[in-house]
């Protein structure tokens, strides 16, 4: 059997030529793919068999990588980013117009993080750039947390699944931070201070 090595190198060939990976994040499995791709979004929704046009959250290597993808990053985006990453927490913001309509929100935002340790991360890092990582289930199914779950699940739509297991739990908390105060969208394994809220 390929050491884990060798498996997350296949996966970064895989991502390279286009291909599709699900790998444990630091929540649930999630399908992995260069957002940059011609279509991606459509082979996403394919996959999780739902309509297209829904956003597709993205993982970066670090925070740096945020100036390009994001029109304006606010101050306290930074701070929380600064806070809480590497980790389960996504942060909403304003796209720059170089990403993908389709796997934007209606209203042109971007749902993003820094993931904490896990196969994902290691991918993420190995690839050098921005990822796909919606959670690897049909729509409305629930998210994998097992490689044999994802198996089950999804394995004939994808090109690879890193065996392994994530923690399962609660899935990243939600913030949009394009509104003053920002706003909790999603509560989930990260709780934000009350200090960044008001």
């Amino acid at each position: 059997m390929p050491s884990k090595e060798e498996q997350l190198l296949v996966a970064v060939k895989i991502l390279r030529n286009g291909g599709v990976v699900g790998a444990a994040t630091e929540t649930f499995f999630g399908i992995l793919a260069d957002l940059r791709r011609k279509n991606i979004a459509r082979r996403i929704a394919r996959i999780k068999q739902r309509k297209v046009r829904q956003p597709i959250p993205i993982i970066i290597p670090s925070v740096d990588f945020l100036i390009k993808l994001v029109d304006d990053v606010p101050n306290l985006a930074l701070l929380l980013a600064k806070t809480y990453w590497p980790g389960p927490l996504t942060l909403v913001m304003k796209a720059r117009p170089v990403v993908p309509r389709d796997i934007l929100s209606r209203e042109g935002t971007i749902a993003v993080r820094v993931p904490g340790p896990c196969d994902a991360t290691d991918i993420l890092q190995m690839f050098g750039g921005p990822l796909t990582a919606s959670s690897l289930n049909i729509h409305r199914h629930p998210p994998a947390t097992t490689a044999r779950h994802a198996k089950q699940e999804l394995d004939h739509t994808l090109d690879v699944i890193i065996p392994g297991r994530a923690p399962g739990g609660l899935p990243s908390t939600i913030v949009d931070v394009t509104v003053s105060p920002p706003k909790v969208l999603r509560h989930g394994a990260t709780k934000i201070a009350g200090r960044f809220l008001r």
